[in-house]
């Protein structure tokens, strides 16, 4: 498990992060997202032990990760602006990681590189960017570490390959002690592999929630009702967002499901019907509460 303890980072007059506290629990794929330069690098690079913090702390199954060889080895660390040797070759960098990483899966990357038909003879240098995450991706599955920390991770990869990261992920939470931290701008991009996501906004963790949590608790429904029937749905029900369309009305609800569903079936609606909510749709609802419009965040 990690554990961040008030951590504080600034650079010059800029606060990078500014007092984000949280867990992150092991067996778990969680989404940290923000806008650009909400913080979401320096919070990783801290989180890996490359960067310590102004303030605070940082525990990674109970032990400070800052300036920690053994704990280092169990951490990945995998940046959006990747950098490689000058004339590296995909081999190079294995040799140079299984130095550090004692578990380094010498026969995996070498499988992984030709299922993706990449050479791993050829210089990096002369990768497109997409191959070049690609290369960073393999890196850090085959040093089976505990904990693998992505900075931007689907940036620059076309959608198969996206999809291709994202079971490889779900495959090695399944075959080993495997906890994948995954940093994006993108709510769309996490919505389908996250357990926890978290939102960190000018430095601070606005939210940190697990999808099943979330999910559980917010519910939206489109129904027909008639205008007194409206009108104790409203006020009989923890009503975050309603929208009106004619005659329809679509709810979003903070609740139990079937609760909602019973009160407002006893408004004997025309129309009813409950809708999936996407990630999107999950965050405006909950960071509007707490006085934020996710869609000014993070769009």
């Amino acid at each position: 498990m990690i554990e961040m303890k008030g951590i504080s980072k600034k650079f010059g007059d800029v606060n990078a992060l500014s007092k984000v506290s949280g867990t992150i629990e092991d067996g778990n794929i969680f989404g940290l997202v923000g806008t650009n330069g909400a913080g979401k690098s320096t919070c990783l690079r801290i989180l890996s032990g490359i960067l310590k913090p102004d303030e605070g702390t940082v525990h990674i199954n109970e032990k400070p990760v800052y300036e920690n060889e053994i704990i280092k080895r169990e951490v990945f660390f995998i940046s959006d602006d990747q950098y490689y040797f000058p004339n590296a070759t995909p081999k190079d960098m294995m040799d140079y990681y299984q130095m550090f990483y004692p578990r380094f899966d010498h026969k995996r990357f070498e499988d992984l590189m030709k299922k993706l038909s990449l050479n791993w003879n050829a210089q990096i240098q002369n990768f497109s960017k997409g191959m070049k995450k690609q290369v960073s991706m393999i890196l850090g599955i085959c040093a089976n570490t505990k904990y693998l920390l992505c900075d931007e991770t689907f940036d620059g990869l076309d959608p198969v390959m996206r999809q291709a990261i994202k079971s490889v992920f779900a495959a090695e939470i399944l075959n080993r002690e495997f906890t994948p931290i995954i940093a994006s701008h993108n709510l769309r991009e996490l919505e389908d592999i996250c357990d926890h996501v978290g939102l960190l906004h000018r430095g601070d963790m606005i939210l940190s929630k697990s999808l099943e949590d979330m999910k559980g608790n917010i519910h939206k429904v489109q129904c027909v009702l008639s205008e007194e029937g409206k009108m104790h749905v409203v006020k009989e029900l923890e009503l975050l967002k309603l929208e009106q369309r004619g005659s329809l009305s679509t709810m979003t609800v903070r609740g139990d499901r079937d609760e909602i569903i019973k009160k407002i079936q006893k408004e004997n609606p025309i129309f009813l019907e409950a809708l999936p909510l996407s990630l999107e749709e999950i965050f405006i609802s909950e960071t509007e509460v707490v006085g934020y419009d996710v869609k000014s965040l993070l769009l």
